[in-house]
């Protein structure tokens, strides 16, 4: 009985050491209300992902590259739509809304079904 704790113990002392710890990360999600409304002088972007790429306004863009894109130079209040495609998963979302989260002129909408 005492070799099976013992065998027990060092088991859970390897599972422990072995096992890596991730960091989580909120992602802030709001219902859609009452708002202000878009200035007409800037004009909506459209923004579709799929499980294997990201367009924007047609266009393909890097998921990793969207600071360089035309994304960075919208001006403040400008909505961005998202659109998703049947195959996107929720931790490709999560991707899309943290990478979106360091440009804070964009109000993104993402489209439900």
């Amino acid at each position: 009985m005492t070799s099976l704790i013992d065998v027990i113990f060092l088991l859970l002392l390897f599972f422990m050491l072995t096992s890596t710890f991730s960091k989580f990360a909120e992602v802030e999600l709001s219902a859609a209300g009452a708002g202000a409304v878009a200035s007409p002088d800037a004009p909506p972007l459209f923004m579709q992902l799929g499980a294997d790429d990201v367009r924007l306004n047609g266009d393909p863009v890097a998921l990793d590259a969207l600071g360089l894109s035309p994304l960075a130079k919208a001006e403040q209040g400008t909505t961005l739509l998202v659109s998703l495609g049947t195959e996107v998963d929720s931790q490709r979302l999560t991707d899309l809304l943290v990478a979106l989260r360091r440009l804070p002129a964009l109000r993104v909408t993402v489209l439900g079904g």
